[in-house]
């Protein structure tokens, strides 16, 4: 008779093999279940340098014209405005508060610097980035009433909202709407103003109806022309009106 003997130290051995190849298994399956990570460098943020005005221009158009959209405001005046009160970008208020417009504290309660202007260390607002003073800008004007006025002007009218900016107290230079109105026809800052504005403007009226105390002289005032050319215009012979007659007020279209 054969025995086969097996010492206690073989099973054990056997048996601790057998649980660490199931435990490696175990342990390759639970690993397939977890998705890989790939590991991604963030790009680095390049930083545009304005040397001049152009630079500027181009580095700002996109955000005054997002202004405009959304509030109202020419973006010419918007980039005038910039140019002007920042040094095109270069100046240390815009540099150390990236106050882009020259706004002053008032009613702020957000971070400060204080800047030497029409007084000593007068305070200004300091914002994060450029964005949010461009941003600040926009509401600093819709929200005052002191500028309602100039909403009721057509977006490409940048005389208009030169004028009105220095009326309501937006500056005290008294050759501030000068400063802007050459800004903006230096640089052709208006190409970037509410083409549909312009396109409502070129609509001109062309035709003007008679009613009750007209006289040939009060509507060439009101179109600008004078009486004899609005005689050449409708070939009338004299004067003479009557309520409810249809004139010609466009020197181009004679009848």
């Amino acid at each position: 008779m054969t025995m086969f003997v097996f010492s206690c130290g073989t099973r054990k051995k056997r048996a601790a093999k057998k649980a660490s190849k199931a435990k490696v298994e175990n342990q390759t399956q639970l690993n397939t279940d977890i998705p890989e990570v790939e590991s991604k460098t963030p790009k680095k943020k390049v930083v545009r340098v304005i040397k001049n005005t152009a630079d500027y221009i181009d580095v700002y158009k996109d955000m005054a014209v997002a202004e405009m959209k959304k509030y109202g405001i020419p973006a010419s005046i918007t980039l005038a405005q910039g140019i002007l009160e920042s040094g095109s970008g270069r100046g240390s208020l815009a540099k150390k508060a990236n106050n882009h417009f020259g706004i002053k504290c008032h009613d702020w309660t957000g971070p400060k610097v204080y800047y030497d202007d029409d007084e000593a260390q007068e305070c200004f607002r300091k914002y994060r980035n450029p964005s949010r003073s461009f941003r600040d800008h926009s509401e600093f004007l819709s929200n005052r009433k002191r500028y309602a006025s100039l909403f009721t002007l057509d977006k490409d009218d940048y005389k208009g909202w030169a004028k009105g900016l220095r009326r309501a107290g937006y500056a005290t230079d008294k050759k501030y709407p000068q400063k802007l109105i050459s800004l903006i026809e230096r640089y052709n800052l208006d190409r970037f103003d509410d083409p549909s504005s312009k396109r409502k403007k070129n609509k001109k009226k062309t035709t003007y109806t008679v009613v009750k105390g007209d006289t040939l002289y009060s509507i060439s005032r009101k179109y600008k022309l004078t009486v004899r050319a609005l005689q050449s215009i409708n070939g009338l012979e004299d004067t003479n009106l009557s309520i409810g007659q249809v004139l010609n007020i466009n020197p181009s279209e004679k009848n």
